[in-house]
């Protein structure tokens, strides 16, 4: 259910319907709005008390919410989320996140963030754990790779958007992140899931390669019922029988999701082709069907990466693509940030 509160009502009154609502066995989740501030109620373990609630002072209506994803959904919530991040705003303009897939030295790394900067990119992504599908493939730098990325953001301003792979390293790369991803195969990792829910950073949220879009947005909920309002989803490809292609970018995700959810989507051109070529194409698709951002692989000699050097792209291809979304977006009345 969704208590929708009166413009005019109280703090006091919200709190004194939050209290009823633990009364009655539910969580109460006050989500404050632009014009008027919304409760939403999730773990029912007692009586329905819709009637009780909806004679509460300051209570404009009381709604029964028929999406299993209750908070992500825009039943729930009908404005599209917008937070801020680093020093951009992820949900208002078109935020571009770029970087190598593994963080793999310290000159590299540099190298990286200083040419995004200087082309506008305010968030650099860099993997310093990879969960990789050989466990002899480059397995990513781990503590070192932190500190690298610490140092590139401590260099040059930009935020840091890398993975966490399980509990146990979450406190350590809350310390360095700006945004903490869940790759793929960790969308449904609830464990993990919980405990990023408590984090005091935004959460990427990558669709699982088999997921279905109201598996994803269920993902997406356990952040969000745990008391992390800020996620963003990532559509990175998903299994299909197609093989000219790493995976099938699922570009009719986008306005799905708008439809249903009130969350950012970001699109990986980058995962959801796995060749370089073909993600110029797919940056330009993305923004032309109203995805709120990319996440792309870019590093200075992807023919010499550790890792997904074939789905990278050099600096002068990303340039390139970074000012062909400028007039697109112009013509949307975006902003590239």
């Amino acid at each position: 259910m969704l208590v929708v509160m009166k413009t005019d009502a109280t703090p006091a009154e919200v709190e004194a319907v939050a209290q009823r609502i633990r009364e009655l066995g539910y969580t109460p989740h006050v989500i404050p709005g632009a014009t008027r501030t919304a409760i939403g109620i999730t773990g029912n373990r007692g009586p329905e008390g819709r009637d009780a609630l909806e004679v509460m002072p300051g209570v404009a209506e009381v709604i029964r919410v028929t999406a299993p994803y209750k908070l992500v959904s825009r039943e729930t919530h009908p404005e599209a989320t917008c937070f801020p991040v680093a020093a951009t705003h992820v949900g208002h303009g078109f935020t571009v996140i770029a970087g190598p897939c593994s963080v793999e030295n310290e000159k590299m790394l540099l190298e990286t963030a200083e040419f995004l900067v200087r082309q506008g990119v305010k968030l650099l992504r860099g993997g310093a754990y990879k969960p990789r599908t050989s466990p002899y493939a480059f397995q990513g730098l781990g503590e070192e790779g932190l500190r690298l990325l610490a140092k590139a953001r401590e260099r040059t301003g930009i935020g840091i958007v890398t993975e966490v792979l399980d509990v146990e390293n979450v406190d350590r790369v809350e310390e360095i992140a700006d945004v903490l991803q869940i790759g793929t195969r960790n969308m449904q990792n609830y464990s993990l899931l919980r405990r990023v829910s408590r984090a005091s950073k935004p959460v990427l949220l990558k669709r699982g390669m088999a997921a279905t879009l109201e598996e994803w947005l269920m993902a997406a909920e356990y952040v969000v019922s745990g008391g992390n309002r800020n996620v963003i989803l990532c559509e990175r490809g998903v299994r299909t029988f197609a093989d000219l292609t790493r995976n099938t970018l699922d570009l009719s995700a986008i306005p799905v999701v708008k439809q249903l959810s009130h969350l950012p989507i970001l699109i990986d051109p980058s995962h959801g082709t796995g060749k370089a070529a073909y993600v110029p194409s797919m940056c330009l698709a993305a923004l032309a069907a109203g995805a709120d951002g990319l996440i792309v692989e870019v590093h200075p000699d992807p023919s010499h990466a550790l890792s997904d050097g074939a789905q990278s792209l050099d600096f002068t291809t990303f340039r390139k693509i970074y000012a062909a979304l400028q007039p697109i977006a112009a013509a949307l009345g975006m902003t590239i940030q």
